[in-house]
């Protein structure tokens, strides 16, 4: 999305909800997380929703990610 509020497109095509994006730092990409394997795990993808990448995988709750500079 612009910063005027136009052009929003959709990054995500899950079933599963996808919950409190983090933008990195240096704007590049996006840390959440979601239900998408069954149950919640961190997820990181590229500011516009492609290279999806899972960091985490256990059967924990995880979930608020956060960058640190």
């Amino acid at each position: 999305m612009r910063s005027d509020g136009t052009d929003v497109r959709q990054l995500t095509d899950e079933d599963a909800g996808n919950y409190t994006p983090a933008w990195s730092p240096d704007g590049t990409r996006i840390a959440f997380y979601s239900y998408r394997d069954g149950d919640s795990e961190i997820y990181t993808m590229r500011s516009d929703g492609t290279d999806v990448r899972q960091l985490t995988a256990n059967d924990a709750m995880d979930g608020s990610p956060s960058w640190s500079p």
